[in-house]
C-alpha cells in the first residue's frame, strides 16, 4: 500500500450514514441558509458604517475594523473546522458554529462601544466561519453522483449572491429599521437552521481518536499565519504598506508563522490541516482558479461601487441597482448552468467560464465617467454568467476527483483560498487604483503647462463661465474647477486598469483548466487519491 493510501485509511473519517431524501434536502438546504448568513454578514455593513460609527462612538480610523474583525477570526476557523467536523461530526460542529454565530449576532446589535462591537464581530466570524466549508464537505460526501452537480450549483448561487446584495441589503436595512437590525436580521432565520440541521443533519459521525495529539502548535502557528497575512492584506494599502512599522513587522510574522506552519504540517502525524489532496492535480489547479475566482468576485464587488460613487456621483440606490444586476444574474443563471455542467466537458466550461468573466471585465477597461445603467449591467450580467459557469465547473473539477477522505480537509482549503483570493484582489486593486490614480493626475498635469494651447483654452473657458456665475475669484474657481476634473480624468483611467488587470489574470487562469483532468461521469468521487 502506498503512503498516500495508509495515510489515508489511517486518518478516514467515518463513512457518511445519510441517505438521499427529502430529510438530507432539508438538512443540506438548512445549512445553505446558514452559509448564506457567514458569507452575507462580511458585507451587510459596508453601506451602513457612517451610521454604526455613530451608534458606537467610534472614530473614522476605527470604524473600519467592523468588516475587519470578522474577516481575521473567520479566515482561521475556515480551515479549522474541517478537522473539527472529522472529530465530532459535521452536525455537531455546524450547530455548535450556527448556534455561536446567532448569540454574537444578538450581542454585536447590542453593542454600545467600539470595543464591544470589534470583540462581538471577531466572535460572529470566528464562530461563524465554520458554517461555510462544512456545507461543501456536505455537498461531495452526503450526495451520490450526479446530484452533487445540483448541490454545487445551490452553494454556488449563494456563494456569488450573498457578496453582491450584501451592501444594497444592509443599507435597506438600517434605512428602513436600524443599524442593530444588521446584526438581529440573523436571529430567527439561525433558529430555523439550527433546528432542521438538529433534526435533519445526521450527515456523518465524528472520529473521537483525532482528539489524541492534537496539534496545538499547528493550530497556533496556523492562527499566527492567516490573521497576520490577512491584516497586512486588509490594512496594508491604507497604511502605504511598507512604510508603516506595523506592516513589516506583521509580514516578517506572516513569513515566519507560514513557513512553521507547513512544516509542522508535514511533519506531524495529525496535522490540523491535510495538504495531500493537493498531489492531486486537478484539485491543485481547482484551488488556483478559487483563489482568482475570489479575486473576481470581491475584488470588482469593491471597486464598482467605488467608482460609482467617486467618479460616477451615483447615489446609493443607484449603485445597489447596479450590483443587483450583478447578483441576481448569477442566481439565476445557476439552474442554467448547472445543467449545461452535466452535458460537456468542465474543463470547457471552465476555460469558457473564465474567458466570459474576462470579457465582462476588459469592457470597463474603458470606461468614462459618462457611464449608465446600461453600460454597467452588460458588464455585471456578463461577468456574473461566467463567473458562475467557472465557479461550478471547478468545483467538479476539483472536489470530484478527491477520494472521500480528503473532501473535508479540501472544502476547508477552497474555502479558505477563495477568502484569501478576495483579500489579495482587494489590496492589489487599492494600490493600483491609489498610485495610478497619482501617475496619471501628474502625468496629466505635466503635460497641461502654459505652452498647452487646449489647457489654456479650457481654462480660458472655465475663467469665462465662473465670471458669468458672478463668482468673487474666478481665476481661482476655475484652476479649482481644472484640478477636480483632472482628478477625475486619472481616477477614471486608473479604475479601468484595474478592471483591465482582473480581466487579464481571470483570462490567464482559466487556460490552466486545460491540463487538469475530466471528473468522472456523474461527478462521482474517485476511491484513490491522484498522486501526479
Amino acid at each position: 500500500m502506498s503512503d498516500i493510501a495508509a495515510d489515508a485509511a489511517r486518518s478516514a473519517p467515518a463513512t457518511p450514514v445519510a441517505k438521499v431524501g427529502l430529510p438530507l434536502y432539508l438538512g443540506f438546504g438548512a445549512m445553505v441558509v446558514g452559509q448564506f448568513m457567514a458569507i452575507l454578514d462580511i458585507q451587510i455593513v459596508a453601506a451602513s458604517l457612517q451610521q454604526i460609527q455613530a451608534g458606537v462612538g467610534a472614530s473614522a480610523d476605527e470604524i473600519s475594523w467592523v468588516q475587519t474583525a470578522y474577516i481575521i477570526p473567520e479566515v482561521v476557523m475556515i480551515p479549522l473546522s474541517a478537522y473539527l467536523s472529522r472529530l465530532w461530526g459535521t452536525r455537531l460542529v455546524y450547530m455548535l458554529s450556527c448556534g455561536g454565530f446567532v448569540i454574537a449576532s444578538v450581542l454585536a446589535g447590542l453593542s454600545t462601544s467600539m470595543e464591544m462591537m470589534i470583540v462581538t464581530r471577531a466572535l460572529q466570524g470566528f464562530l461563524g466561519g465554520a458554517m461555510i466549508p462544512t456545507v461543501f464537505a456536505v455537498a461531495f460526501t452526503a450526495f451520490p453522483g450526479d446530484r452533487r452537480i445540483l448541490a454545487s450549483t445551490i452553494i454556488g448561487m449563494i456563494v456569488t449572491l450573498a457578496p453582491t446584495v450584501g451592501p444594497t441589503l444592509g443599507g435597506w436595512i438600517t434605512e428602513n429599521l436600524d443599524w442593530r437590525w444588521l446584526f438581529f436580521v440573523n436571529v430567527a432565520p439561525g433558529l430555523a437552521v439550527l433546528g432542521l440541521v438538529w433534526r435533519y443533519g445526521d450527515f456523518d459521525k465524528g472520529d473521537p481518536s483525532l482528539a489524541k495529539g492534537f496539534d496545538w502548535f499547528g493550530l497556533a502557528t496556523m492562527a499566527v499565519f492567516l490573521m497576520s497575512m490577512t491584516y497586512v492584506l486588509e490594512e496594508g494599502a491604507s497604511e502605504n504598506w511598507f512604510s508603516d512599522d506595523r506592516i513589516v513587522i506583521l509580514t516578517v510574522t506572516t513569513v515566519v508563522a507560514g513557513c512553521a506552519f507547513l512544516w509542522r504540517s508535514f511533519a506531524y502525524h495529525n496535522p490540523i490541516i491535510e495538504f495531500r489532496a493537493f498531489q492531486n492535480r486537478n484539485f491543485f489547479a481547482g484551488t488556483m482558479f478559487t483563489f482568482v475566482m475570489g479575486m473576481n468576485l470581491f475584488g470588482a464587488s469593491f471597486i464598482l461601487p467605488l467608482f460609482l460613487g467617486r467618479v460616477g456621483g451615483m447615489s446609493a440606490g443607484d449603485i445597489g441597482a447596479i450590483m443587483g444586476i450583478g447578483g441576481l444574474a448569477m442566481f439565476f443563471a445557476g439552474p442554467l448552468i448547472g445543467r449545461i455542467v452535466q452535458l460537456f466537458d468542465p474543463r470547457i466550461l471552465m476555460v469558457g467560464g473564465m474567458a466570459m468573466s474576462a470579457g465582462g471585465l476588459w469592457t470597463a477597461h474603458a470606461l468614462t465617467p459618462e457611464w449608465g445603467f446600461a453600460e454597467f449591467a452588460v458588464l455585471q450580467v456578463v461577468r456574473a454568467f461566467g463567473m458562475m459557469t467557472a465557479m461550478i465547473a471547478s468545483q467538479q473539477l476539483s472536489m470530484s476527483t478527491l477520494a472521500p477522505q480528503y473532501v473535508k480537509n479540501a472544502s476547508g482549503i477552497v474555502n479558505l483560498a477563495r477568502n484569501v483570493g478576495g483579500a489579495v484582489g482587494l489590496a492589489v486593486l487599492s494600490t493600483l487604483i491609489g498610485a495610478g490614480t497619482l501617475v496619471h493626475q501628474n502625468d496629466m498635469r505635466a503635460r497641461m503647462s502654459e505652452a498647452d494651447p487646449n489647457a489654456q483654452a479650457m481654462l480660458a473657458g472655465l475663467i469665462q463661465r465662473m465670471t458669468d456665475m458672478g463668482v468673487a475669484d474666478p481665476e481661482g474657481a476655475a484652476l479649482k474647477s481644472m484640478a477636480f476634473l483632472i482628478e477625475k480624468q486619472a481616477m477614471t483611467i486608473a479604475f479601468g486598469e484595474a478592471f483591465a488587470f482582473l480581466a487579464v489574470v481571470t483570462l490567464i487562469t482559466g487556460l490552466f483548466a486545460l491540463i487538469t483532468r475530466p471528473p468522472p461521469r456523474g461527478g462521482a468521487a474517485q476511491a484513490p487519491a491522484e498522486s501526479h
